[in-house]
């Protein structure tokens, strides 16, 4: 099966209130492309899922300075003055998470698994409307899993079928991601044939990767 698809087409499936993920640590292994089009498109009331909100005009701090956001799942917002603006004049909804939490938030919805116990937030803002459950005499907040329509994730060598490598520190959450959504996307630096990619080198195994678009 052909996994190519080109820029155009892949924002093109992306519709008003989506929600997506898009991978990367402070824009390092960020699909830039994909999410440059994504900001150029229009496309509205978006939910988005990352680590961060990146900086002001950069990846997809385009899309919250474009209003294109209604709500962010994240764990730091602070480098991005525009979501800041936007969360306190309540045009954007921040829902914070502690970032071991929000990873595992993740990987619970890839595993299906019914949440996680963490006692990571108890007795602060973050145990607000959630449910504290005992484990032998420890409490632990219920954190539920968190699963999107969509991936963006970056890869740095992706073979024709899928399979992903990620260069460094560029791995962060690509590979946790493309577990967690309906639909994922890699925005690929090379593409290799099947075959050049060493079974121990692979993150992300192709069985999770709808499309591939090769940054040009």
């Amino acid at each position: 099966m052909k996994k190519n698809i080109s820029l155009h087409d892949a924002v093109s499936m992306v519709k008003d209130g989506a929600t997506i993920m898009i991978g990367g640590f402070l824009g390092t292994g960020s699909p830039y492309q994909l999410v440059d089009a994504l900001a150029e498109s229009g496309v509205k009331d978006l939910t988005i899922i990352s680590n961060d909100t990146v900086f002001d005009g950069k990846g997809w701090g385009k899309l919250i300075d474009n209003k294109q956001v209604r709500k962010v799942i994240a764990s730091y917002i602070g480098s991005n003055s525009a979501s800041i603006e936007q969360m306190n004049s309540g045009e954007m909804e921040i829902e914070l998470a502690p970032q071991g939490t929000l990873a595992e938030r993740i990987r619970a919805k890839g595993a299906g698994l019914g949440g996680v116990l963490t006692p990571t937030g108890l007795n602060t803002v973050i145990e607000k409307g959630k449910q504290v459950i005992n484990v032998d005499g420890k409490d632990y907040l219920l954190e539920k899993p968190l699963g999107a329509d969509f991936a963006f994730i970056g890869g740095s060598i992706v073979d024709e079928s899928g399979n992903i490598f990620y260069r460094g520190t560029t791995r962060n959450f690509n590979p946790t991601m493309a577990q967690a959504a309906d639909v994922v996307i890699v925005e690929a630096e090379k593409v290799v044939p099947v075959g050049e990619l060493a079974p121990e080198a692979i993150h992300t195994p192709a069985l999770f990767v709808d499309y591939i678009y090769v940054k040009k």
